[in-house]
């Protein structure tokens, strides 16, 4: 059988375990898009690769307790901004939701603490688990920052699945101090669906024979995979419940090969594999700001992300031959401009064409821009693409500059070595 595990309020619980105070009391952490990167005094950005998987941030703030403050959520003007990317279970009690803004929450839950992300404690933590678990399971994967697969095939008999995920979900307590919630069934998607059940700190097997009455009632929105657009499509062909949707074969089979899919994934019978090893296949950076109109100040920005991922892509040893970069406006618009290029990396070269491509995507320059996205993909190692020897020379003396540039910062700090245009 397949298992997953999955964190409890994982960032509220990381926070617990620094300040044992929090427990029992309604905690919340806030979020802001990280647009102290562009400040002309940014200090403390910190890239990480040490875990994988969805949702894994590779560029964070360093952690500063003063940020803990409600403070540092509000602007000169004085209103509160930004939103709960994770709360724990007495503050959902009010009425409180991942994703609602910080003053909404507080309207719900007044005495509602609001504690800063620690992305740095919250690698160290989720690193902690994946060591520990592969130290009990023969296969495990990361799929997230909080939650894990394993596969116990022929490692552990289907009886004794429930004895063996409630020992491991105390031993997880009492070894890393994280609550875990753990479920498990014949494929990982219906393990998935099984935690949500279980929740909180909580396990839950489902056997075969057990299926379809665990299924019947639950909205076919709780299934991973089923998104908004799909739901409205279910909810057309009055598919309410994964139990209706199991009767109903010839019409998901019919909607085409992803729809054909997703009716053997909720049935139990498509199963994916467990990757122990996740190979990284594009790197990116985006921030989201207030909107923002002058053209001279996005292209300062733009910089100043194209030196964070230089660094990044230089720390992964890759090099990437396909390069995007997209823009979001007010008034729900968006745009994006394509480049492939097959050549020695260097940051030089990688900042002119970051440059090219803001400009080509650029295509409302009476909106104000609300968000900027790079990402590089189609690392050589991955493709059959070979090198453009033109100018070969003279970029591998380039290429050697970079990475001294990338030497001092990876000794200093990203912020050590900015490019004239930046300031």
């Amino acid at each position: 059988m397949k298992i997953h595990i999955d964190i409890d309020c994982f960032f509220v619980s990381a926070a617990r375990i620094r300040e044992p105070f929090l427990e029992g009391k309604p905690v919340a952490i806030g979020g802001r898009s990280d647009t102290k990167i562009f400040n002309k005094d940014a200090k403390k950005q910190t890239v990480n690769f040490e875990n994988s998987g969805s949702f894994v941030p590779t560029f964070y703030k360093a952690y500063e307790e003063k940020d803990d403050d409600i403070a540092s959520f509000m602007d000169e003007d004085g209103r509160v901004r930004g939103i709960l990317t994770t709360s724990s279970y007495e503050t959902r009690s009010f009425g409180v939701k991942t994703a609602m803004t910080i003053r909404e929450a507080l309207t719900l839950c007044p005495q509602l603490i609001i504690k800063a992300p620690n992305m740095s404690l919250y690698q160290k933590l989720s690193h902690e688990l994946h060591l520990f678990l592969q130290k009990r399971i023969p296969l495990v994967e990361q799929a997230s920052i909080d939650e894990f697969y394993g596969d116990l095939g022929g490692w552990v008999d289907d009886e004794d699945i429930p004895r063996f995920i409630e020992d491991l979900r105390f031993e997880i307590k009492r070894v890393t101090q994280l609550p875990v919630s753990i479920g498990a069934a014949k494929t990982r998607y219906i393990a998935k669906l099984a935690t949500t059940y279980a929740k909180p700190f909580g396990c839950k097997v489902v056997y075969g024979h057990e299926l379809e009455s665990f299924m019947k009632d639950i909205p076919v929105g709780a299934f991973a995979g089923i998104g908004k657009s799909m739901q409205e499509k279910l909810k057309s062909a009055q598919i309410h419940t994964l139990g209706e949707l199991m009767k109903r074969r010839g019409t998901l089979e019919s909607w085409g090969p992803y729809a054909k899919e997703l009716y053997a994934r909720v049935c139990g019978v498509s199963d994916g594999e467990i990757e122990t090893k996740q190979i990284r296949k594009s790197i990116g950076i985006s921030r989201t700001f207030d909107p923002l109109y002058e053209r001279g100040e996005l292209r300062r920005r733009v910089h100043i992300l194209a030196r964070h991922l230089a660094f990044a892509i230089l720390k992964l040893k890759v090099i990437p031959t396909v390069f995007h970069l997209s823009l979001s406006y007010e008034m729900h618009q968006k745009s994006h401009a394509n480049r492939s290029l097959c050549e020695i990396f260097t940051e030089q070269k990688f900042n002119i064409l970051c440059q090219e491509l803001f400009c080509e995507a650029d295509v409302h320059r009476r909106l104000h821009v609300v968000r900027i996205s790079i990402n590089c993909t189609s690392f050589t190692r991955d493709s059959k693409k070979e090198l453009s020897l033109i100018g070969f020379g003279e970029e591998q003396k380039m290429h050697k500059l970079t990475l001294h540039i990338h030497d001092i910062r990876q000794k200093y700090g990203i912020d050590m070595l900015q490019w004239g245009s930046e300031l």
